[in-house]
């Protein structure tokens, strides 16, 4: 490494914690009460959803950073049975529990 690149390297880092600072710090600085609009309030409602998705669905149809190209894949009928199970009963264990006894005679059993 030569000077420049350690000096750059400062300023990213300096100037990343201004950014981080300000943007934590932005409602205190602020006088008044802020709010955010209705808007904003329903599209938090479906944060969870969608983060949860996003971690989830790659891996349950991914394996090695590719599609899977088979059927025979105990993940995805484990899914499906999950998903069976929480819209019939509802409920988050009874949901882990079905798709884990789903899961594991088809992973452990046939080697999917």
């Amino acid at each position: 490494m030569n000077n420049g690149t350690d000096f750059w390297t400062l300023v990213v880092i300096v100037g990343m914690a201004l950014v981080t600072a300000l943007t934590r710090c932005f409602f205190f600085i602020l006088d008044k009460p802020w709010g955010l609009p209705d808007w904003a309030h329903r599209a938090l409602h479906y944060a969870p959803v969608a983060a949860l998705s996003a971690v989830v669905i790659p891996e349950i149809v991914m394996t090695h950073g590719q599609l899977i190209a088979t059927w025979q894949d105990a993940r995805l009928y484990a899914a499906v049975a999950g998903a069976a199970w929480y819209f019939w009963r509802g409920g988050v264990l009874g949901t882990m529990l079905t798709g884990m006894a789903v899961y594991l005679p088809l992973h452990l059993g046939l080697g999917w």
